[in-house]
């Protein structure tokens, strides 16, 4: 008797199964001055960017700094 292997099956290319990774979309840059708001401190101000890390943002009360990604942040 002979047992039985199990050999990784080739995909064609116009396979269904080879759907290409989706591209991340690009992160949405600020600027100094830039008016935004947060869904937990309100209104806002941007006073300070760190290229790809973090924001700087007068919130009127109080100053938060803010790292990436800034899922939280919207631009108005």
């Amino acid at each position: 008797m002979t047992s039985f292997r199990a050999v990784p099956r080739r995909q064609l290319p116009d396979s269904p199964f080879n759907t290409p990774e989706p591209t991340p979309a690009p992160a949405e840059s600020y600027a100094v001055n830039d008016l935004i708001t947060h869904d937990k401190y309100g209104l806002g101000t941007v006073i300070g960017v760190e290229d790809g890390v973090a924001l700087v943002i007068d919130f009127g009360s109080h100053k938060q700094r803010i790292t990436a990604p800034y899922s939280k942040l919207t631009r108005l």
